[in-house]
């Protein structure tokens, strides 16, 4: 076991050691649990720790002045200490699951069970922050140093009782790059399409999980071979073998034009955008069609096609409006991004002055770096956001209603047409002040006779 001195001297360590100094010190055995002490065994500071106790919710509440019943049926007490909170829970076993997600009841009981209902072996440990001492009922050590995930006892039943373990055991096995263990795949692949048993919000909380980690490559590829895919995404599995024109996209079919973008993300790239990724071709495989005569595949209204699709995938996995209108302007702007040289200077800053913009830059330089590599259009936005960084790319405008109805114009929607003709006159440096758009709007007034 490492020397864990050195992440010892973190506030949450010492908040959440304090917790267990006074449970153990009234008699209750209590321990570190789960994640923490998996991350504390590799060298990383957790960025929460969970604590497992034979304290029952009425002992912990008795004994800690600041807490909150979340789950007082499962054992679970909330407890706050300093600035930090700490879910406190009983040992306990679980009863018969019923729905693949939750027990039909629990038993409090103790530490060797409740490692024993853990899903796991790398999930499944304790520590005593006080004796400073490992208890591992489970293997996990071993497992953690083989970098195994591995479930806990039978996988199939393991799985049976929460098929989101299925997502997660995914998941771990991506962000730790650890070996899914053979029985632990098998279970993974043989309930793989019982998921959907599972709510759309948990479901949604660990595929963004995978798609924002850094190895989510990794993570995509274990769900296509897992059959996790086909069950969440089958709008994304379906576009194995979808051809496209090899002058445009010579690395392949639709999947492996996605798959490729997935490979070249950043880092740092958010979970959003890697779903941007994965959703913006997804109209293809409806809108293909085959241009014998120019030797071309064509997709015709595949980003408007896309855009209805991916806004009922979201939909269907329970995304906020916000994050849906997010992702379904992208997929429907990004073929737009061709255009942008040929575009006025108006429209131009219109177009990157969207509150999203960056988001779908980013997904157009993946986009040409996974098929043709043509950056060209990248290039020149790049140019013009630094050209145009020294003002706003939408400065105020200079004008406003009330001056067009002291011009004598009635209030209608006539008053809005005049206001964005100023405005794109403005924008495309036809005129600068207050006085040059007053005459401005004069000269249109004359002209139409309004």
């Amino acid at each position: 076991m490492m020397n864990l001195s050195a992440l010892h001297n973190s506030k949450l360590y010492a908040a959440a050691a304090s917790i267990v100094k006074r449970l153990k010190e009234h008699g209750f055995t209590t321990f570190f649990a789960g994640g923490c002490v998996r991350d504390y065994l590799r060298g990383e500071p957790p960025k929460d720790i969970d604590i497992a106790t034979a304290a029952t919710p009425v002992d912990v509440q008795t004994l800690f002045r600041r807490t909150v019943p979340v789950g007082m049926h499962f054992g679970v007490v909330r407890v706050l200490e300093a600035e930090f909170e700490f879910e406190v829970a009983t040992f306990r076993s679980d009863g018969v699951y019923l729905d693949g997600r939750r027990p039909t009841e629990v038993r409090f009981s103790s530490p060797e069970e409740d490692a024993q209902r853990r899903d796991f072996t790398v999930n499944g440990m304790f520590y005593d922050p006080v004796e400073q001492q490992l208890v591992d009922y489970v293997n996990g050590k071993a497992d953690l140093e083989q970098k195994l995930i591995r479930a806990i006892g039978n996988p199939h039943k393991r799985f049976e009782e929460d098929r989101l373990r299925l997502l997660r055991a995914i998941r771990f096995s991506a962000t730790l790059q650890f070996e899914i263990e053979s029985g632990t795949w098998d279970g993974v692949r043989n309930a793989a399409d019982q998921i959907w048993r599972v709510s759309p919000e948990r479901i949604r909380e660990e595929l963004m999980k995978i798609l924002k980690d850094s190895n989510r490559l990794r993570g995509f590829d274990l769900l296509d071979a897992s059959g996790l895919l086909a069950a969440i995404l089958p709008e994304v599995e379906r576009l194995k073998g979808c051809k496209q024109s090899p002058q445009f996209h010579p690395e392949g079919d639709v999947f492996v034009h996605t798959r490729k973008m997935l490979e070249l993300l950043s880092v740092e790239a958010g979970g959003l955008l890697g779903l941007v990724v994965l959703l913006h071709d997804i109209g293809k495989l409806p809108t293909q069609s085959f241009d014998v005569e120019n030797d071309r595949i064509r997709f015709n209204g595949h980003d408007r096609v896309g855009a209805e699709m991916a806004k009922e995938l979201m939909r269907r996995l329970r995304f906020s409006r916000h994050e849906i209108d997010i992702v379904v302007e992208a997929v429907r702007n990004h073929m737009v991004f061709k255009d942008v040289q040929q575009m006025r200077p108006a429209k131009l800053k219109q177009f990157m002055a969207r509150p999203n913009f960056d988001l779908e830059l980013n997904l157009h330089w993946v986009d040409c770096l996974g098929s043709h590599g043509d950056l060209e259009n990248y290039e020149f936005l790049r140019r013009k956001a630094e050209e145009f960084s020294q003002e706003p790319l939408i400065p105020p405008p200079l004008v406003r209603g009330e001056d067009l109805l002291a011009l004598g114009l009635e209030p209608g929607p006539k008053i809005g047409e005049l206001l964005e003709a100023v405005q794109t006159a403005q924008l495309e440096g036809e005129i600068s002040s207050r006085e040059e758009a007053l005459e401005f709007l004069r000269t249109l007034v004359h002209a139409h006779s309004i």
